[in-house]
This record gives structure tokens, sequence and C-alpha cells, in this order.
């Protein structure tokens, strides 16, 4: 057949254009994002991910920025387009039941063109607030037994109208949080990252014309699908098994089961779930779309391709969650810990099924825990609440092709540290210990990264919770590699008290919080582990 002479070209190079052309949209709005945000959450750790959709809400470029976000933001899009944000119209939502993640990460959906009634796309970001209420602050509680304990619930709401902010709705959001002015500042610089897309896409549609433009959007997707499956066929046929334990919940020590069943025939993949434990008392819960962002992330890293995210990635998978599970939790299950924390275990769990399968590309289990450590109080120098979140680096575990890095996020995460300078300046506080922890990483041919070493002294009376995992069962090695070690928090006051991987403390001025967190596994077995074997 001849191609039509209106229809756009669908050769290498076009294709390649038209997805830099398309990425440009969320990169562009996190460029906004970060140099407008006012918390240091946002602008220097860089905890929020943008992403551009078709109007049947098909992911068509996504920035690579935090993966637990990118793989879940599709969920949100899809539930709002039952009532779609219209012209002149955000909605805001962080319901996790709504396709949210956890209640700190508020997503605004704006539909394109702005004031037209007929959208051709719709462009999204999700943010990580520092504090939305609940009953500690950050909104990070361990140990809450429902959703309602950690925060205010925006179900899809019309934050602007007619493309002005609502300012009842704004004022009783605000009237819920410990930091309004920051919260205030950082929702009006994600309105501004949805325009600044908005502006990006108009730019687009006038340089390539609207139908070009909808016609590549849709070639994007359709060729990400066609390299995941050429990838999925390369899979020995075969079903995998892997089982994981996390520490617990935050309210008992009961270690809680993950286990899948990856089924591979063909080409086709069939990732299962079953035999998981129930949902929890605790806030490790994940809500499904949490649980399927880890399983796109994992096949996406290991397709070899450089390819876009969009839907494509996730076409070719199917994916079975029991219900009611811990990695499909229900309302009101409390879930903070689960987008932080069971995500990053999920990840753990389905590289080690693969690696039967894939022995020459599975990397060691890398720190398999996000840290999350948050601190707040009333600053001294103003008077007014303060709140302060993180995320906390660990190691890489070792892989066949090389050792595992130090001191960084990895996988479901992909923030930066907050600098020493920016934490001390922004909060009454004082880091006592920054280093990497020497030798945590497990020996091997390829040995695993060092995790990080990081103490925090409070200036102000305040309080610390520590959401974290693998503090019992520490990252594995692979084909012979040793394991990392474990993490460990503390609470230092008069003396040293060691404190689990869930945990609020109550801090007086001068005492301090810290953590070390988990190596990663070494690959592969050394060289003087072989020579002792032949002795």
């Amino acid at each position: 057949m001849k191609r039509s002479a209106n229809r756009p070209k669908d050769d290498p190079i076009t294709r390649e254009l038209a997805r830099h052309l398309f990425s440009s949209v969320p990169d562009l709005m996190g460029t906004v994002l970060k140099r407008s945000a006012f918390s240091p959450n946002i602008k220097e750790r860089r905890d929020y991910s943008c992403g551009l959709f078709d109007r049947r809400g098909r992911a068509v470029a996504m920035g690579d920025h935090m993966p637990v976000h990118l793989g879940s933001m599709p969920a949100t899009v899809e539930h709002l387009l039952a009532a779609p944000p219209r012209a002149g119209e955000m909605v805001a939502v962080n319901d996790p039941y709504a396709g949210g993640t956890h209640l700190p990460d508020i997503t605004l959906i704006a539909p394109y063109p702005l004031r037209s009634s007929r959208p051709r796309y719709y462009v999204a970001c999700r943010a990580h607030h520092s504090d939305v209420g609940g009953v500690s602050p950050g909104s990070m509680p361990p140990g809450a037994r429902e959703i309602f304990q950690e925060g205010l619930i925006l179900p899809p709401v019309r934050l602007v109208r007619a493309g002005k902010v609502e300012p009842d709705l704004l004022s009783l959001v605000l009237a819920n949080v410990r930091t309004p002015r920051e919260r205030e500042a950082d929702l009006r610089a994600q309105i501004s990252a949805n325009r600044s897309g908005a502006i990006r896409l108009e730019e687009l549609e006038r340089r390539c014309g609207v139908g070009t433009l909808q016609a590549w959007a849709a070639a994007q997707i359709d060729y990400t699908a066609r390299v995941v499956r050429s990838f999925l066929r390369r899979i020995p046929d075969g079903s995998y098994r892997a089982e994981e334990r996390m520490d617990g919940d935050g309210v008992s020590d009961r270690p809680v089961r993950l286990r899948v069943r990856v089924h591979a025939l063909r080409g086709r993949v069939l990732v299962d779930f079953s035999g998981t434990d129930p949902a929890t008392p605790g806030n490790i819960n994940a809500v499904e779309s949490i649980t399927r962002s880890a399983v796109y992330y994992v096949f996406r890293c290991l397709v070899q391709e450089e390819i876009p995210f969009n839907a494509g990635c996730f076409s070719a998978l199917e994916v079975r969650v029991p219900p009611g599970c811990v990695l499909s939790a229900k309302r009101p299950a409390a879930v903070a810990g689960g987008n932080v924390e069971t995500s990053q275990r999920v990840v753990d769990l389905i590289l080690k099924a693969l690696a039967p399968a894939l022995p020459d590309r599975i990397p060691a289990q890398s720190a398999g825990t996000m840290s999350s450590l948050t601190l707040g109080g009333s600053d001294p120098r103003s008077g007014l609440p303060f709140t302060y979140y993180e995320t906390v680096g660990g190691g890489m575990g070792g892989s066949p092709s090389g050792p595992g890095l130090p001191g960084v996020h990895t996988h479901m995460t992909n923030s930066l540290n907050t600098p020493v300078e920016a934490l001390e300046q922004a909060y009454p506080v004082q880091v006592v210990r920054y280093s990497l922890r020497r030798r945590s990483g497990g020996s091997g041919k390829h040995r695993g990264g060092d995790g990080i070493l990081r103490e925090i002294r409070l200036l102000a009376p305040g309080q610390a919770a520590l959401l974290a995992d693998r503090h019992r069962f520490a990252p594995q090695g692979l084909r012979g590699g040793r394991s990392g070690k474990p993490g460990r928090g503390f609470h230092r006051s008069k003396r040293t008290l060691r404190i689990g991987s869930k945990a609020r403390v109550q801090l007086e001025t001068g005492e301090s919080i810290g953590i070390e967190t988990p190596g990663g596994g070494g690959w592969g077995r050394s060289r003087a582990r072989r020579r002792g074997r032949a002795a």
C-alpha cells in the first residue's frame, strides 16, 4: 500500500524526532515546577513527576522523574476521565483509592487546550507535599491504622475554574495542613507547570500540525508496545516464583510475606501475586496502581533498547493482584508506606523471580527501602510550624556489568538528597553526620554499593518519624555474592537508643535521630571465595 499524502511518516528518524518533541513537554513542566516550588522537598530533592496523556487517557510521554509516580499516574488520569476537567479547569486529587498513591502526593491535571471544551491532550504533574495534615508532621505516620490518620483526603476537586484558583477550596486545604504558606506556593507551582506544558503543546501544534502530532502520539505508543513484546518473547517459557518478607507493618513485628509467579509463554507474560499476605493493620498497604507501577518499572528497565515511557510499556503485560491483599488494599486501609516501602520490595520480588530466566541481566538486590524520614515542630526563628521530609539513599546491588553505586536512590525513587546547606537554612536542625556507611555493601565479584549514615539534631523540640524497611531482612546477593548489611535507626539523647524501621520519636532540643541505610548485595562469587572453595 502506498502511504497517503496526508499521513505522516513513521520512519525511524521521524519517530525519534517525535519522541524528543513529546518528551520536551513533561521535561519543561518539571523544570518550571522545581524552579517555582517553595519547599526543599520539591525544589531540591525533585520529588515530583510530570506527564502528557492523549484524550483517551493513554500516557504519551512521561518525564524521567519518580518511577513510583510515573507508573501510577496513568491510573489517576484514567479515573478522572469519568468526569474530566472542562475548559479552564484543573483538577487536584490525592486520594489513593481514586488513582493516587499516598496522601502527600497531590496530582494536578489540566486539559489541553486549556480553554477548549474538547481536549486533545491532558497534562498532569504530581508533587510530594511535605505535609498534608494527619497525626504527625510530614503525613507519613508509622503505625497509622486507617487513611484518615494520614492527612487530608482530596477526591477529584476543581482547584482551578475559569483559569483562576478557587479561593474557598484553597482555604479549606490550607486550614488542614501545618505549613499553609508552603503548601499554597507549591500548589501554585504545579499550576504553573501545567500551564507551561500547555504552552509547549501549542508550540508543537503550530510547528507540526494538530493531526500530525496526534498521529505521532499514537505511533509512539504502538512502537513502544512492539519493542516490549519483542523483549518478552526472549524470556524463556516457564513459571518463575519468588517470595520476600517485609520487617512488619509498624503495628506488629510479624513479617509480611509477598509472593509472585511470573509465567512466560511465547511472549505472553503474566505477573501473579497470589499467596501474598492480606492487607495489614499498619500503613505498608499499597493500592493496586502502586503494585502495577513496580511491575511496569521492572520490565521497562529490562528492555535493552531505549524507549519512551508511555502506555505501550504496559499493554503487553497481564498483572493479577488478589483483592484485599497488602498489594491491593481497600478503603480505608492506611497506605502511606505502601508507596515508599512496599513498592521497593515488589521490585526486589519480581527481579528475584526473573533471575533464573535472565541470569546475565538481573542485579543483586539494592537497598530495597526509601528510608523516609520526617521531622516537625515549631521553628523558634519565626514561631511558625515546620515540616521536613526526605528519603535517604542506600547501596545499589552489584550486577553482571559491574559493582553497585554507593549512597544513591534506586528503583522506585529517583530523587536527590537535600543539601546540608539548604536543610540547615530552611529548618531549625543541624546535620551531625552525613557519610557513606563503609563496608555495608555485600562482597562479591562485583561488590554491592555502600549505604548512607545520616544523623540530624533538632535545635528545638519536635517530632520525628522513620518509615523504612530491610532492618531485619538484608538485601540479598546473587550468583554467589554476599548480602548487604541491613539498615538501622537510632535516637540519640543522653544515650543512644536503637529504634525500629517504623517508629515515631519525640525529640527535645539537642537530641538527634539517625539512620544507617542498607548496603546493596554483591553479585557473583569473589575470587577469594573461589580460591578458598578450591583449596
